[in-house]
């Protein structure tokens, strides 16, 4: 039943981010869905981008184990510099019509600082996607009864997620990351009506 589930919920997401994809007609579609994301699929974006194994298992282990300190980097941190960048750099990228951070860094610095600044951002992210993929590789794993090894399972979840993202750019990452917030917050929601019916609440 479980695996069914899982099963539809990756099909519903692999048909949203090619019917996204059918928006991208230039690269501005592609990189930035076009400046044209309303409020609310941003919000959805930012929280499903966020809310996921590395906030799931990493912040919660870490918190268990070191408190509230142990987390003042992220989520903290990183929640504290998209709010900044938000209110403090946005306005003014925007304004410059610039496609990625990359793009600032070369109109103001030249190639080489952009490409450098393209690499570091780059590495930075490796972590925290190769959580993403290892858990995404692991939930297959142990759904699929140990018939997939975990090394297979990320290597599916992979071709998967960047299948979309790849055909379809922002658009297809917009509309699967609404998809995935509706279906996180459903979840929290059936979690905590669980919790509480258990605890007599």
């Amino acid at each position: 039943m479980l695996l069914a589930a899982v099963v539809i919920y990756l099909a519903v997401t692999i048909a949203i981010g090619l019917w996204a994809a059918k928006r991208v007609h230039n690269s501005k579609d592609y990189l930035i869905a076009g400046r044209s994301l309303p409020l609310y699929m941003n919000i959805a974006t930012v929280f499903a981008t966020w809310f996921g194994a590395e906030t799931v298992l990493s912040v919660s282990a870490t918190f268990a184990k070191d408190g509230l300190g142990g987390i003042v980097a992220d989520p903290f941190g990183s929640s504290f510099c998209l709010v900044f960048v938000a209110l403090f750099f946005a306005r003014a990228f925007y304004r410059m019509d610039l496609l990625t951070i990359g793009d600032f860094y070369k109109r103001r610095y030249g190639k080489p600082v952009e490409v450098a600044t393209s690499v570091v951002i780059t590495a930075s992210y490796l972590g925290w996607t190769s959580a993403q993929l290892t858990a995404l590789g692991l939930a297959f794993t142990l759904l699929s009864g140990g018939a997939l090894t975990l090394n297979e399972g990320i290597v599916v979840g992979a071709v998967i997620v960047l299948g979309y993202t790849i055909w379809g750019g922002m658009w297809s990452v917009a509309w699967t990351d609404l998809f995935q917030t509706v279906i996180i917050v459903l979840g929290l929601w059936a979690i905590a009506w669980l919790v509480g019916g258990m605890a007599g609440g």
